[in-house]
């Protein structure tokens, strides 16, 4: 049964900090350039690809995408592991994804991030690992 509480502790963690980013993303200043002549410069520049959008929007895009992504992550796995958990351990299939998409944002989270989402994807990544571990073994 552990198992299950700690699919449910990493799914929950994901969802937690993704509703956070997400929050920030439209709510709060917290991605923000300090320095608001880069700002402006985001605000006026267009990536080579398209005139369509600006470095800003994009950049508040990529943001907003990546937290509905990891809204969608952290949701299905707490859905999966609260009531279908036994068709969660019957499937490697949902287990080795879990486990290589949360490596995965670990990876991201030491390569680019801060922390705090790097602490709690690496927990949230052991909890996800440990739970495939012990379910591989029973």
């Amino acid at each position: 049964m552990i198992e299950k509480y700690l699919w449910i502790s990493g799914s929950s963690i994901f969802l937690i900090l993704a509703t956070i980013h997400l929050y920030y993303t439209f709510f709060t200043n917290k991605f923000s350039v300090r320095d608001r002549n880069t700002e402006q410069m985001m605000k006026k520049a267009y990536p080579v690809l398209t005139k369509q959008t600006t470095m800003w929007k994009a950049w508040l895009g990529f943001n907003a995408s990546h937290s509905a992504g990891g809204i969608f992550f952290g949701a299905i796995n707490l859905v999966f592991a609260w009531s279908y958990f036994d068709l969660l351990k019957s499937s490697a299939l949902l287990l080795l994804f879990t486990c290589l998409t949360s490596f995965f944002y670990l990876f991201l989270g030491f390569k680019y991030w801060f922390d705090i989402p790097r602490t709690g994807i690496l927990i949230s990544s052991g909890c996800f690992a440990a739970a495939t571990v012990i379910i591989f073994m029973k």
